[in-house]
């Protein structure tokens, strides 16, 4: 059997062999010259076929890198080699591209037969050759002559004859240099789709996702032409390896128009394109479905995704063009990467029809132009970095813009509700502690006019809530330092909210220490505002039951006072779990109780940080339905009664004061005028603005001025950048100003002091503040004038 099969291998060599040689050392021109191939068609011949059928008909190769298209027939490639040496000599052949299907080499000599396997679908141990390309070993006996004969078969890609022959020496150097520039080419593709794939989950910007994708895919696609994920991920080959190339060609196709689209912003500038661009997504979706269903499908999908392709980058260059057309800009360095896109692959593919030669850059023209296109892509996405840097800080600054202006209307909204509110609320409270005071009123009369004042207070306790809230969120709730005494403000509280637990059928008790401090330094306001809002939670939060008020002081060194507030009630009280919340801001809205007791929900909140800026501490103690016990501690520097003020001291008010009055207001006018009426040695004039102001002042001699703010013609800013000026003279420019304002916000006294006022105070106005803020004002003065 051997020897028949010998001698009928010997026969077709005999009658078909070609009668020219090839020696490497001494023959004129290249391998591909001496070489034929012959197209059998789907019949899969073995060898003893090929030598024995006269009916197969060999053609010349018509150049080193001879292609015959798209195909699933066989071919076969027939040469000899000739050893004229008196020595071996090894040669390594470079033929058919890494991804043909089949690449078998026979080696026919004197010898016998030697076969080596390659291609894609043969299992890459079986290689004849641990090496990515399709490559052969052939070893030339001395002074001999070789038959060597090459099947080549692939599932309708393109199939390639090249007949590369090289020695040891330059076989390694040609792979040394190989290697280098596939390490530069696929580094600068895997830096390039890393850097903006983590950029788009910085940004958030699609065009860097599908640029990274995009990158990532031809990465792949040239990965799998040149035989990498054979040789490292797929080595047995198989169904998904021969389909790895059409997947990545696909999928670079798709997210390269999809960059396109979203780089050049077609939807916006060029939205009559749009259409183009999804029928080709449609044709991609196709194609990628048709890999799958049968061998001849596939076979259709290698022509029709290459000009498909085409027409993708026909497309991408419509759309450069009408852009540039009408005359919308464009990023120059992205002109540049799509132009070297397009050379790149047209020499890749007139390579592939051998309308180029064969070397070096035609064989990697696809790789140079894929690289130049992602340098100067990626230019073009650095380009886009900036401009969307400069896009954000743009409308960072809008924003802060906005921001800024916000702000200012809520501050100018915050200050004008302010005034809004506290001037009504002035003249009611101001009306009602008069007449409350009236002993003229029967007492029943006087029990009415104090409800109505503990209304006010409530709703000026809502009020001053909402203006420290806004005041504790941008950080500017300041405290005051001033001297009053705490037991007559401790007393005021207790005796309103006295009123309203007995009005709900409760039992109110009231212990304080005898041994408070008479004088005390600190923010009298804020202290009251503490008090009140417990105490207030205290009795609204009670339907049956009690509440109880206690305070104690403990003398403590450098002269503190450590106020101890205990204020407990038999109220709702409040489960374990929001005991957790119960000073964050709008907690009641939280609450079971379907908000039935009222309140805004800040007092809490605004008593923690109050608390906070005394440097106290409060700690609060609840179980459900049983009841709260709240515990405060305020530490206050008290004024030892040793060196309290005399009575001489303070005695300025016995001194005739002429005051002017400047307030727009009737009812503040009516509850200014009783306040000061009250006073036998205070007289006054009362004007309706600043410019009236201006006029009294140039009449009359004015001790002190109670200038309110918000008022037409002339307001109390402007009147009083003029006294302080001096224009009406430097006697009138020193006047004492006190502004009294329903505005509590703590820029607006910040703004008062600085245009020289010598104090403020708010609305609704305190008769007892009124006439100390006074006093200190006319005795600073007389300091002054001494």
């Amino acid at each position: 059997m051997k020897l028949t099969l010998l001698f009928t291998l010997f026969l077709g060599l005999s009658l078909y062999a070609q009668d020219v040689t090839y020696n490497p050392e001494t023959s004129k021109g290249k391998l591909f010259e001496y070489a034929e191939f012959a197209n059998v068609g789907k019949e899969t011949f073995g060898l003893e076929s090929i030598l024995t059928n006269p009916d197969i008909e060999y053609e010349n190769l018509e150049s080193e890198n001879h292609s015959v298209g798209f195909t699933t027939d066989n071919f076969w490639v027939r040469f000899k080699l000739e050893n004229s040496d008196d020595i071996q000599k090894t040669y390594y052949l470079e033929t058919a591209r890494p991804i043909t299907d089949i690449a078998l080499m026979y080696q026919i000599s004197e010898e016998g037969i030697t076969t080596a396997k390659s291609g894609d679908q043969i299992p890459f141990k079986e290689r004849q050759l641990n090496h990515r390309a399709t490559i052969f070993k052939l070893e030339l006996p001395a002074n001999s002559t070789h038959q060597i004969y090459l099947h080549l078969n692939s599932d309708g890609e393109t199939i390639n004859m090249p007949l590369n022959l090289y020695s040891e020496t330059s076989f390694w150097e040609m792979n040394y240099r190989q290697q280098l520039f596939l390490g530069l080419f696929y580094g600068l593709l895997s830096l390039a789709a890393i850097i903006y794939l983590f950029f788009y989950t910085s940004l958030k910007e699609k065009t860097f996702l599908y640029y990274g994708i995009y990158v990532f895919s031809i990465g792949l696609m040239q990965a799998a032409l040149d035989g990498f994920i054979h040789q490292y991920i797929l080595p047995d080959g198989g169904y998904l390896n021969g389909r790895t190339v059409l997947i990545a060609a696909l999928f670079s196709n798709f997210f390269l128009l999809k960059y396109c689209e979203y780089f050049l912003k077609v939807n916006e500038r060029l939205a009559s394109f749009k259409k183009f661009y999804n029928a080709i997504y449609l044709v991609i979706g196709v194609l990628f479905v048709m890999i799958f269903i049968s061998p001849k499908t596939l076979e259709l999908v290698y022509p029709i995704s290459n000009l498909n392709g085409l027409l993708s980058l026909i497309l991408i260059l419509s759309t450069v063009f009408t852009l540039r057309f009408k005359r919308m800009s464009i990023d120059p360095y992205f002109s540049f990467g799509i132009f070297f896109l397009v050379v790149g692959l047209c020499g890749f593919v007139m390579n592939n029809l051998s309308l180029l030669p064969n070397n070096f850059y035609t064989l990697n023209s696809a790789k140079f132009g894929s690289g130049f296109e992602v340098i100067f892509l990626s230019l073009s996405m650095t380009n886009l970095i900036r401009n969307l840097r400069l896009e954000k800080e743009k409308s960072q600054n809008e924003a802060l813009y906005k921001s800024e202006e916000i702000s200012e209307l809520k501050t100018y909204f915050m200050s004008n509700i302010s005034h809004e509110l506290r001037t009504p609320i002035n003249a009611i409270m101001g009306i009602a502690e008069l007449e409350i005071k009236d002993q003229n009123n029967t007492v029943e009369s006087r029990k009415q006019y104090e409800i109505i004042k503990n209304a006010s207070l409530s709703l000026l306790s809502n009020v001053n809530d909402i203006l420290d809230f806004e005041n504790i969120q941008k950080n500017e709730l300041e405290l005051k330092h001033e001297e009053f005494n705490p037991s007559i403000a401790i007393r005021q509280i207790s005796n309103n909210w006295k009123v309203e637990a007995e009005n709900k059928g409760l039992a109110y008790s009231f212990e304080m220490d005898h041994e408070i401090p008479t004088k005390v330094i600190g923010d009298a306001e804020r202290f009251m505002q503490i008090i009140n809002n417990v105490l207030g939670n205290a009795v609204k939060f009670t339907e049956e039951g009690y509440v109880k008020f206690k305070l104690k002081c403990f003398t403590q060194p450098n002269n503190i006072s450590r106020f101890s507030l205990q204020i407990s009630d038999s109220g709702v009280g409040i489960d374990t779990e929001r005991r957790r919340s119960m000073f964050d801001s709008f907690n009641q809205m939280k609450l079971n109780h379907k908000r039935k007791f009222g309140g805004i929900g800040l007092g809490l909140t605004i008593v923690n940080h109050l608390v906070g800026l005394f440097g106290g501490t409060i700690n609060l103690e609840s179980q459900e339905e049983k009841g709260t016990d709240v515990f405060i501690e305020l530490p206050l520097e008290y004024i030892p009664k040793a060196d309290a003020p005399t009575n001489d001291d303070i005695q300025t008010q016995s001194n005739p004061q002429h005051v002017l009055v400047v307030e727009d207001n009737k009812l503040n006018q009516m509850v200014m005028r009783k306040l000061l009426s009250s006073s036998s040695h205070i007289s006054f004039a009362i004007v309706d603005n600043g410019q009236e102001a201006l006029d009294a002042l140039k009449n009359d001699v004015y001790d002190i001025i109670l200038m309110d703010l918000q008022m037409p013609i002339m307001d109390g800013y402007e009147a009083t950048k003029i006294i302080r000026s001096g224009q009406l003279g430097l006697e009138i420019g020193g006047i004492p100003i006190i502004a009294v304002t329903a505005d509590a916000m703590q820029e607006t006294r910040q703004r008062v002091l600085g245009l020289g006022m010598n104090d403020y105070m708010t609305k609704p106005v305190n008769k007892e503040l009124l006439f100390k803020k006074i006093d200190e004002c006319q005795s600073k003065q007389h300091l002054k004038i001494a």
